[in-house]
């Protein structure tokens, strides 16, 4: 009797709790985490190698102890805030169902798209949630409709798969030529400005040309807005893909000089999988068809360009919390972080018989990510090889990144609850690998 008193009681108080949740108006936090410490200050490599602070930043997450794992590029962990944000917004959506959905949810997911639109320096009417980058970039590449039969359409071998076939795509669509070409290796800053100027010229009847901010494939940060500058000149139009940069770059929208882009909320954000958003300039949404005539919202809304069909309601609803706990850990700091640990073992590894980095050490030209290759491994199963001994063998998790013209590689991305003992292990096991001597 005793016991099933105590669990009515906690029903109770569980149901009263999502009830209370369910009522309350969606806010962002100020504060994601309590107790992390203030941001630190000073030079960037002062504030990357802040010991103390980016303890605690690891300290919000929870992470498996099988394996380092330097896959974070294909999305972010959830830190545990957001994670616990997360389970709230699911238990909520689960008690109140459609009586949640019917009664709150469009005041609530405007309040997402404005927080979101305020963090990345755009305007609320600039930006529409989707379900990641691929969504987001699909529906602009293929709703771009100032192209015309006889135009040409260019992208490079670093731009991400799915954006390629979307640009190819726009042959049957649009009954344009489409280009590709190669970023150079070693992809100095120069030499891709240098690449680009080249690709242009030589194909002037082009009118879109497909951008990444950050090539997923090696890591190299392109200079966007000096391209994008370069094509405008030309009467080309540019799409960016920012799937990987925003949260792992400091930067605001304004600063690429693009009018059309896509992001991933669920990598360099840490937001639950499944979110992302577009943007368009206000004065070029009508570049941009509707999706499959969508007509839930007017032709001047930039709603109007998705159409997802029902979402996960709570990976929305978390959104304002991996915000919130991205500032409070800071863009600037987050960025020299992971700068820091990629120099970290790169400046170790450089150096190692027969390895080749593909990412250059120019101030700007990377981030977290880097790839590299073997001297005369270039194919898949050379790479896949590769993986797996530093996976099975050395308990580092990496992964092999193939579309590189000159071949494939592997891709090491650390996050911000890497430390530089795990660092430590991926040198020493390329050590092994390539048969060098340290110490």
């Amino acid at each position: 009797m005793h016991l099933t008193k105590t669990i009515s009681s906690d029903r109770r108080s569980i149901l009263k709790g999502l009830a209370a949740a369910a009522m309350a108006p969606l806010a962002a936090p100020a504060m994601a985490a309590e107790g992390l410490p203030a941001q630190p200050t000073g030079s960037a490599a002062a504030i990357a190698a802040d010991k103390a602070y980016w303890a605690a930043v690891k300290g919000l997450y929870a992470v498996t102890p099988d394996v380092v794992n330097f896959e974070n590029g294909y999305w972010g962990i959830m830190a545990e805030p957001v994670r616990r944000e997360f389970i709230r917004q699911s238990d909520m959506i689960n008690f109140q169902n459609t009586y949640y959905a019917r009664q709150r949810a469009g005041a609530d997911f405007e309040a997402v798209r404005a927080k979101v639109a305020e963090a990345v320096g755009a305007a609320t009417e600039e930006i529409a949630l989707t379900r990641g980058a691929t969504e987001a970039l699909q529906l602009l590449i293929g709703g771009y409709n100032r192209l015309k039969p006889g135009d040409a359409v260019l992208y490079a071998d670093l731009d991400y798969d799915s954006m390629q076939y979307a640009m190819n795509a726009l042959k049957g669509r649009r009954g344009v030529d489409v280009v590709k070409f190669d970023v150079p290796e070693p992809a100095t800053r120069q030499a891709v400005l240098d690449a680009y100027a080249r690709a242009i010229e030589a194909n002037p009847k082009t009118r879109l040309l497909l951008l990444t901010h950050v090539s997923h494939r090696t890591g190299f940060v392109m200079p966007i807005a000096e391209i994008a500058r370069m094509a405008k000149a030309k009467g080309i139009d540019i799409i960016v893909d920012a799937a990987h940069s925003w949260g792992q770059i400091d930067f605001r929208v304004g600063e690429l000089d693009a009018d059309f882009v896509g992001f991933n909320l669920h990598k360099w954000i840490g937001a639950p999988l499944g979110v992302g958003f577009l943007y368009i300039r206000n004065d070029r949404l009508a570049a941009i068809d509707r999706d499959m005539g969508d007509e839930d919202f007017a032709e001047a809304d930039i709603r109007s360009r998705v159409h997802t069909g029902t979402v996960n309601f709570a990976t929305v609803l978390t959104v304002p919390t991996a915000v919130a706990l991205h500032q409070q850990i800071g863009a600037a700091a987050k960025q020299a972080r992971l700068r820091h640990l990629r120099d970290y073992w790169v400046s170790r590894a450089r150096g190692f018989k027969d390895i080749e980095i593909l990412t250059p050490d120019e101030v700007g030209s990377y981030g977290a990510i880097t790839s590299f290759r073997l001297a005369g491994k270039t194919s898949k199963a050379d790479n896949e090889a590769i993986v797996v001994k530093l996976r099975d063998s050395h308990k580092v998790m990496t992964v092999r990144r193939a579309g590189v013209a000159r071949g494939q590689c592997i891709r090491v991305t650390p996050a911000l609850f890497t430390d530089e003992a795990d660092l430590d292990r991926l040198v020493e096991a390329l050590a092994v690998i390539t048969g060098t001597k340290t110490g």
